[in-house]
């Protein structure tokens, strides 16, 4: 599969994590729609927050590239069809632009991304306590890997004009790639954190960020030099066979699947809803927080990750979408809770605080926050028996980051955790799953098409 040369796009990486690369991206894409063009942004990794700073940026949904846990072909795919009707997409990095799922190879980081989609690379450095020096850092970056396509740099947290240019002069000579320009230090451009990252926009946050934000990149970036950049990228290389992970043409509609959507649930891969629409589902939104019931004909559940923790106080006194959930579990209607999803489908929920808030109690363990971070990473694993996504011994690839940890016995584990470490992880029984592993549903082919499967023999079955 080979995309045509007229797909224009770039990547923005960084140095590090923390350098600047979600506040610049973001300021790139809104101005870039500010000058009319369609942007469509994307995400290198396996993060739920970033990508609603992009929307709230471009007005279209961010998808995730994620090249530990989908396919090369699989990446082609996905950017093509969100890419096609774009007039550039900006591509926000993952970490560093070298850091991926290990140290001994490029898997799942940005660099490797950049490859399979041929894609030229501008990169993020943070120069707030330095001036000469990054000119080291640029060159090691321009010299680490010969095959990339590194087109330019910019340099965050700058002190002045007369900084920039010492950084600027510095760089160019060292590497004659262009510099395009600079974001100043300056704390309104700060972006606002909890203990999971930045705090997702649906949170009203954002707003007024975005166009301050916007108007300085304007004022200190070149535009035109980045717009000309992605409009160099070489068509994305064909990689093999083109693992088709949506129909050749949408499945007529069959299912009502609702999924949570408010403040406290709000970590969906927008490929994954869209798989899900593509293999037959009519998706509904209902909120945990403040609707009373799951909406009428609901054939299937879908609870993603989010924040139930900051919210477990108003989710615990929303007693009627408690019991509507205990209810469609009584009647088999098959329910999928992911991270968050778990937390809110367990016995309750001990906040931060040592307050404990009574949750739905499908599973049968205790959610508790701790004030560590208890597991970040990705994780390859098994299921240990037939579920509403797959057979028993199917092998998936996922990512995990929760705070909390899940105390009591699980009599009926859903996964056999097989990389980095080995155990039993979830739960399972019956038309219930849930567990701590985000899965991207581009991981297999068959996930999507597996949960709508679920449904309508449910469904059928009445």
């Amino acid at each position: 599969m080979t995309l045509n040369s007229n797909t224009p796009r770039l990547i923005i990486a960084g140095t590090e994590s923390g350098v600047g690369k979600t506040t610049i991206a973001t300021g790139i894409m809104a101005a870039l729609k500010n000058r009319g063009l369609r942007v469509q942004p994307f995400k290198v990794g396996p993060d739920y927050i970033d990508p609603t700073y992009h929307a709230l940026a471009t007005g279209l949904p961010s998808r995730n590239l994620d090249s530990w846990m989908l396919s090369h072909d699989a990446i082609a795919e996905l950017f093509e069809r969100a890419a096609r009707k774009a007039d550039v997409s900006v591509i926000e990095g993952v970490m560093g632009l070298f850091d991926g799922h290990s140290g001994s190879d490029e898997e799942g980081s940005t660099a490797e991304v950049a490859k399979i989609l041929s894609a030229p690379v501008v990169l993020i450095i943070n120069a707030g306590k330095m001036a000469r020096s990054a000119a080291a850092v640029a060159l090691g970056y321009a010299r680490y890997d010969p095959v990339l396509d590194l087109e330019g740099f910019i340099i965050n947290n700058v002190g002045s004009e007369r900084h920039f240019e010492w950084v600027k002069e510095a760089i160019e000579q060292a590497t004659s790639i262009p510099v395009l320009g600079y974001l100043p230090k300056d704390a309104q451009f700060e972006m606002q954190e909890r203990h999971l990252g930045l705090i997702p926009t649906v949170e009203n946050v954002g707003d007024r960020f975005i166009e301050p934000l916007c108007r300085q990149i304007e004022k200190t970036l070149s535009l035109d030099q980045l717009v000309e950049i992605a409009r160099s990228a070489k068509p994305v290389p064909a990689h093999g066979h083109v693992p088709l992970l949506f129909p050749i043409n949408p499945l007529l509609q069959t299912v009502n699947i609702a999924y949570a959507w408010d403040e406290a649930f709000s970590f969906y891969y927008q490929d994954n809803l869209d798989l899900l629409e593509a293999y037959g589902a009519r998706l509904i939104p209902f909120s945990p927080l403040d609707d009373k019931a799951l909406p009428l004909d609901t054939q299937g559940v879908y609870i993603g990750g989010g924040f139930p923790e900051i919210y477990a106080e108003r989710l615990s006194k929303n007693q009627a979408m408690l019991d509507s959930l205990r209810e469609a579990a009584d009647k088999c209607i098959p329910i999928y809770g992911e991270c968050g999803g778990l937390m809110y489908l367990s016995q309750g929920i001990t906040d931060f605080e040592g307050n404990r808030y009574q949750m739905v109690g499908l599973v049968p363990c205790e959610s508790i926050m701790k004030n560590r971070l208890t597991r970040m990473g990705y994780v390859e694993f098994e299921l240990n028996q037939d579920t509403i996504l797959g057979s028993k011994g199917m092998r998936l690839r996922g990512h995990e980051f929760h705070w909390s940890e899940m105390e009591g016995q699980l009599s009926s584990p859903a996964n056999r955790i097989i990389h980095p470490r080995t155990g039993n992880e979830g739960f399972v029984n019956g038309n219930v799953l849930a567990s701590y592993v985000h899965l991207h549903f581009g991981t297999d082919p068959n996930l999507a098409s597996n949960f709508i499967e679920s449904c309508q023999q449910w469904a059928s079955a009445r």
